[in-house]
């Protein structure tokens, strides 16, 4: 599984020095003796195992990025978080997020978006836009306790599944092949996933996203995709950078869904073919980051008998949550 900055975290305004790096692997033997003390299970590849923390299950670059962050980073009030397990639409929203809050630096044929990355893009210095996929009990005490905002989006589990598959055979890796797709999925059911247990992960930000309304911001994937501009709107009010009246006007809204369509990402020249990243040596071409988008599409990998085991799991787990009825 690629590792992020900060285990998953994309940290534009918060560039790492020299002094910062050294900072980390100062500490990263210190984080490598406490990991080697937890739990360890077969992971997805031979050479790749999980590893429990907090509840959750991580591999080893992560993990020892979570600890790090859980000691030094320093949310800010006006800072805001897209959260979210992998494959659930992440580099959707990222972009969407972007653009909301960019809108007034762009014009429609400046904006960054349509030269580069969504991942490269929120690392531009002086953005306030970060990105994770730490597990809310995991989050750093910073985050938890400020003022900034959290947007979560999740995503049917059979979706989810089959995206992690299928974008994990796309890495550059030396840990051996993936699993196949039986014993991935039976794993995935019970837990054994990079960030997992998943239904866990949607759960904690729900819990919290009940507790503090104002704070987060709770999306569902499939909603989005089906009817995208009132969800951009929604967004946009929640992060604090409502349209106004001219811009309603002006369909700039409209603007943002065209220019974030996961069709018009993908057909980008930045995310073709073997483009890589742009801030580190990167195992996975920018194309991996866009397969298909659809909603549905594990339909054509899995049988009738996983999907119903998926689901009885998912309405067990959810239940009496309130988690299954939220349409919004």
């Amino acid at each position: 599984m690629e590792s992020e900055p900060l285990t998953g975290t994309t940290v534009p305004n918060q560039d790492k020095t020299e002094t910062e790096s050294s900072e980390f692997e100062k500490n990263q033997e210190r984080y490598q003796t406490l990991i080697s003390t937890f739990t360890h299970e077969k992971g997805w590849r031979p050479k790749e195992p999980f590893i429990e923390y907090g509840g959750h299950w991580w591999v080893q670059p992560l993990l020892e990025g979570c600890l790090h962050a859980q000691e030094f980073f320093q949310a800010r009030p006006n800072d805001i978080f897209v959260c979210s397990y992998p494959k659930t639409g992440t580099t959707w929203l990222k972009a969407l997020t972007f653009a909301i809050v960019n809108r007034s630096r762009f014009d429609d044929s400046s904006n960054p978006l349509l030269k580069r990355n969504p991942l490269d893009v929120l690392n531009d210095k002086g953005n306030t836009l970060f990105s994770t996929h730490i597990p809310y009990e995991s989050l750093p005490d910073s985050v938890v306790k400020s003022r900034c905002k959290l947007v979560y989006i999740w995503r049917d589990p059979k979706d989810t599944f089959i995206s992690l598959w299928t974008f994990l055979h796309k890495e550059r890796s030396e840990l051996g092949p993936v699993n196949k797709l039986e014993e991935a999925f039976d794993m995935f059911c019970r837990g054994l996933s990079g960030y997992g247990p998943y239904l866990d992960h949607v759960l904690g930000y729900w819990k919290a996203y009940q507790e503090n309304p104002d704070k987060i911001l709770f999306l569902k994937y499939e909603f989005m995709r089906a009817d995208p501009l009132p969800y951009v709107k929604r967004l946009a009010e929640f992060m604090g950078y409502g349209f106004t009246e001219e811009e309603e006007e002006k369909g700039v809204a409209e603007k943002v869904v065209d220019l974030c369509s996961f069709e018009t990402l993908k057909n980008l020249e930045a995310n073709k073919g073997e483009k890589e990243r742009e801030d580190r040596a990167a195992v996975y071409a920018n194309s991996a980051y866009f397969r298909k988008g659809k909603v549905g599409d594990w339909s054509n990998y899995l049988t009738p008998e996983m999907a119903a085991r998926i689901d009885g799991i998912m309405e067990e787990k959810f239940k009496d949550t309130g988690l299954l009825e939220h349409g919004q």
